[in-house]
């Protein structure tokens, strides 16, 4: 039979048999940020359309192409975010964060909206792990925060990941830039695709990050934003290297770099890797000097980054890097009888109370298929009960992955001495562990 409906396209279903993926990069991201000093913070999935406008940039492909609107009884037009960086700043300024001491440092995880051509590490609904932080106008702030992606991507496990940085400038030495683009590719107006000689106008800058081949082609031999730095912007720069150089994070000097939304200024930095294909982009972000003012507040400096889980994913899957292991069943009890079954559901309650993963049939299966359900369960224990083991107040408890089988009283002692049965098999495992790395290494 046909399924009626199914998952809109570019979406993706989290599986329970791939979920434990997510609990490791998810893991992995929040305790690098939190060691870093950064706090979580929560925004809501949609906002006015007019945040995104004004912040990301109205003549980019995320405002003109891929924003998906979202009615509503009035007449505010709001949108499912594309991004976490304006949706962020908007709730720190609204709820006051600012006052509470600079810098402030958050960061979030959440799922992001943009109506792009599916590919392989290009989805519709992604999710999204990103870092800002307010109030530090100092490259080395930039510094750090590029070191506090850098620390994600090592702690994942990932190899062979460059890094990537630019400078973009402010907007008084930007104005030149701009101006030199313009005159470059008017040459060649006829040449670019229809929505770039739109932006030639209007923003000549979003030429270089246009996604058609024949444009990047133009944009190869184009001015470069490095030769039109002015001196603040240049010294900022400089530092940069300099700080990056100081904690040994190596790094490329990439003038074409300029990022898909128009609130960067100065530093912008991009993680590649050649593992994912054309979507080789892990991780990027920058300096956002303007954006607070941009949104109604004082001018305040702030950068951040966005890493995709999604593509964090891929490239651990494709270099082999270990995730945590999916949580088993600690014990399956097998019910012979109604008897047999009210006593199960006792002891199952009393064994979860003190933390134990614990299951028992609750469809009426015989011996042998419950056995089995045990199996692919993963269970490590299996507990046989029935109305000799209910008389005796004493059941076979067997180790699933050794066959060996020990005596349980079924009273009051049975939570410590089914944790002590735990934390034995535990330490076998670990014996076994040290014994084959002591083989490894002999």
């Amino acid at each position: 039979m046909a399924l009626i409906v199914k998952k809109p396209k570019g979406t993706e279903d989290i599986v329970p048999s791939k979920v434990y993926k997510w609990h490791t990069v998810e893991k992995i991201v929040s305790e690098a940020a939190e060691i870093y000093g950064f706090k979580e913070i929560r925004v809501p999935t949609f906002e006015e359309t007019g945040l995104f406008v004004r912040s990301v940039g109205e003549t980019t492909d995320v405002v003109q192409k891929e924003m998906y609107s979202v009615s509503a009884a009035g007449d505010s037009k709001f949108a499912l975010r594309p991004e976490g960086t304006s949706g962020t700043m908007r709730a720190v300024l609204e709820n006051g964060i600012l006052n509470e001491g600079l810098p402030q440092k958050v960061y979030y995880i959440l799922s992001c909206f943009r109506h792009e051509n599916t590919q392989k590490g290009r989805l519709r609904e992604f999710h999204q792990f990103g870092c800002e932080m307010v109030g530090s106008e100092s490259p080395r702030a930039d510094a750090e925060v590029i070191s506090l992606a850098k620390s994600v991507l090592d702690r994942a496990g990932l190899k062979n990941i460059k890094l990537n940085i630019n400078s973009i400038g402010c907007p008084t030495c930007r104005a030149e830039y701009r101006k030199a683009l313009k005159e470059y590719f008017a040459a060649r107006k006829d040449q670019l695709c229809e929505t770039c000689r739109d932006r030639l106008d209007k923003n000549p800058m979003r030429i270089l990050d246009c996604k058609i081949k024949h444009c990047q082609e133009l944009g190869k031999d184009a001015p470069v934003i490095l030769d039109y730095l002015c001196d603040d912007c240049k010294e900022h720069f400089e530092k940069l290297q300099e700080y990056l150089s100081v904690m040994g994070i190596d790094f490329d000097i990439n003038p074409k770099i300029v990022r898909g939304l128009d609130y960067y200024t100065r530093t912008v930095f991009e993680f590649i890797t050649d593992e994912i294909g054309a979507q080789g982009t892990v991780c990027g972000g920058g300096r956002y000097d303007g954006l607070i003012e941009q949104l109604g507040g004082k001018p305040t400096p702030a950068l951040g980054f966005g890493l995709g889980l999604e593509r964090l994913l891929m490239v651990m899957d494709a270099q082999g890097c270990d995730y945590m292991e999916p949580k088993t069943c600690d014990l399956y009890i097998v019910p012979m009888g109604e008897d047999a079954l009210k006593k199960a559901m006792g002891i199952a309650s009393e064994l979860r109370e003190e933390g134990c993963f614990v299951e028992y049939d609750l469809i009426g299966k015989g011996l042998n298929a419950q056995m089995k359900y045990a199996n692919k369960t993963g269970a490590k224990f299996v507990m046989v009960l029935g109305d000799n083991e209910i008389e005796s107040g004493v059941a076979k408890l067997k180790n699933m992955a050794t066959g060996e089988q020990t005596d349980i009283r079924l009273d009051n002692t049975i939570a410590e001495n089914f944790s002590n049965a735990l934390m034995a098999d535990m330490f076998k495992d670990i014996d076994a562990d040290i014994e084959k790395f002591i083989g490894k290494e002999n």
